[in-house]
C-alpha cells in the first residue's frame, strides 16, 4: 500500500507534498533534526492522505497535487 500525503506547517504556512510505503516513519523523518528541506519547517502535521495499492498510481496522484489544480484543491484542506 502507497500513501500520498500532505503536511502542514502552521509555524511557517508551508504545505509538502509526498508519497511513501510507510506514512508513520515517513511523518517521523519530516519532524526529525536533519539536514533536509522539511526539517527546516517542523513541526509537520499530516492534513490529508490518500492510499494507493499501486505504486505508479501513487506518483501519477503526488504530481497532479504539485500542478496548479492540485495546488488549488489543497488551499481548499482544513488546516
Amino acid at each position: 500500500m502507497f500513501s500520498v500525503y500532505i503536511l502542514y506547517s502552521e509555524l511557517h504556512n508551508k504545505h509538502y507534498t509526498g508519497f511513501t510505503s510507510d506514512l508513520e516513519q515517513r511523518l517521523n523523518s519530516h519532524n526529525e533534526f536533519g539536514k533536509d528541506w522539511t526539517s527546516r519547517y517542523r513541526p509537520w502535521k499530516l492534513i490529508y492522505k490518500k492510499e494507493f495499492e499501486n505504486k505508479n498510481l501513487a506518483m501519477v496522484y503526488e504530481k497532479w497535487l504539485k500542478t496548479g489544480a492540485g495546488r488549488d484543491f489543497i488551499k481548499t484542506l482544513p488546516h
